[in-house]
């Protein structure tokens, strides 16, 4: 019997009620140590192991299991596994060509499996990638083997999966995943100009790593990043789109800051355009980018506790969260 979003939405909405709370943030804020977290988890029942990273895991492959069992349209999550797909990616090149295994760096799911992925990187054989990332997995490759400039070969593919994330956006009709990707690859060009423009990297840097996209012009970003950290600064404070102004704002406390108003206004994205819908794809998917920023609440929290950072200074870095 094929499923429908009727059905989907319903249970959904009740495996909402599973994801932690603001509450629950401050209970784990309270805990002593690594341990008293793991304890936490297990007892919460948010996952099986015997470290953090092996009880996140657990929990992950329970929702990816879940998300299958109740998506009318499994493929519409494609663009979030493509993500995964370039992260192997630059970890199989560079691991390549340092003769080191990469295989503990590798993360699923993907929609290129991970063997096959290797194999290709091995063979220098990218024909039986999608058609998008061929020619860049092909260059990345070549840069990274006749110069070793790790980062010009991730801006290569970096763009690519950047362009294809809008492309995907669009294709999907949804006009929160057309948002959410739309704001995505703003911030990401965004970082990697703020990025290059601290290290006076060279022009072709900017061409090869920052892709088009709406609220942004390329041509003008280039030419105030050439001209120094600060006028790029002063640039980007000066755009609207995106709440880019506020977002230069947090840039001038800290990258930290920064960072985190860039997640906050993602998953801000997700929970007034999927929580407060009650049809189609966007809780579903909502559900899903809840249980990311869940995950990424565990891991500060984990972090803190384990460099006995304290509880005020955890709570400062935490995220939003979808609930």
């Amino acid at each position: 019997m094929s499923l429908s979003y009727e059905f989907s939405i319903g249970s959904v909405r009740a495996k909402e009620k599973s994801l932690f709370t603001s509450s629950d943030a401050e209970q784990m804020l309270a805990l002593k140590n690594e341990n008293e977290l793991i304890r936490f988890l297990r007892d919460k029942g948010y996952g099986d192991g015997n470290t953090v990273d092996e009880i996140i895991e657990s929990n992950t492959e329970k929702m990816w299991k879940y998300i299958k069992s109740v998506a009318p349209d499994f493929d519409l999550f494609y663009p979030f596994f493509i993500q995964n797909d370039i992260h192997n990616l630059k970890t199989v090149l560079k691991g390549v060509m340092s003769e080191r295994k990469p295989d503990e760096f590798l993360i699923e799911p993907c929609s290129i499996k991970i063997e096959d992925m290797k194999k290709a990187v091995e063979n220098r054989r990218f024909e039986n990638f999608p058609l998008w990332l061929r020619r860049p997995a092909n260059r990345a490759y070549q840069i990274l083997a006749e110069t070793k400039d790790a980062r010009l070969s991730d801006a290569y593919i970096d763009k690519a999966v950047l362009s294809q994330l809008l492309v995907e956006g669009k294709k999907s009709g949804s006009k929160f995943l057309q948002e959410y990707f739309g704001t995505l690859v703003f911030y990401a060009n965004v970082k990697a100009a703020l990025r290059g423009a601290r290290m006076t990297v060279r022009r072709l840097f900017y061409e090869k790593a920052l892709c088009e996209c709406d609220g942004l012009s390329k041509d003008d970003v280039i030419r105030f990043a050439m001209q120094g950290h600060e006028a790029l600064v002063k640039y980007l404070s000066k755009i609207d789109a995106f709440g880019c102004k506020k977002a230069m704002e947090a840039y001038a406390k800290s990258a930290s800051e920064f960072e985190k108003f860039v997640d906050n206004r993602l998953v801000g994205l997700a929970r007034s355009m999927c929580r407060l819908t009650s049809e189609g794809p966007e809780p579903l998917v909502g559900y899903y980018i809840g249980c990311v920023y869940e995950r990424k609440m565990i891991y500060i929290i984990a972090s803190g506790l384990k460099t006995e950072t304290p509880p005020e200074k955890i709570r400062e870095r935490l995220r939003d969260i979808y609930g």
